[in-house]
């Protein structure tokens, strides 16, 4: 009885592995891009310029680059987090050395969070 037991085990895991197979080679496995451009409503970039904001270059390096201004900052911030929600606005933007510190604002002008935009990258980071 215990052999019986056993070899119907055996069986019902090794079907289930060859229907997995199947499945798998005739439907192919599942697609990291299957929300790519166009698909689910996503009209974005590729490369992730969407989420992380940075500066447009023209060809050339990060050396040709010059230094962003508090406006540019501050655009690039404003478009981040009117992505994110469009109740938020931009407050106070400090120079910070590498980076200038802008304060993302709620409805009543509280700070809820300060981000960071690179100087040179234009890239946003978290900084608190």
């Amino acid at each position: 009885m215990q052999r019986h037991k056993r070899k119907v085990m055996t069986a019902g895991v090794l079907a289930l592995v060859l229907a997995g197979a199947l499945i798998f080679l005739f439907i192919g496995p599942p697609s990291a891009a299957a929300c790519g451009a166009g698909a689910c409503g996503w009209t974005g970039q590729s490369g992730g310029a969407d989420f992380v904001p940075q500066r447009q270059t023209g060809g050339t390096g990060l050396a040709a680059k010059s230094a962003l201004t508090r406006e540019q900052a501050r655009e690039i911030v404003t478009n981040h987090i009117h992505k994110l929600n469009p109740s938020l606005k931009v407050g106070k933007i400090n120079d910070s050395g590498g980076f200038y510190e802008a304060d993302v604002l709620s409805r009543d002008d509280e700070v809820i969070q300060v981000l960071g935009v690179d100087k040179y990258s234009g890239r946003l980071m978290t900084i608190n």
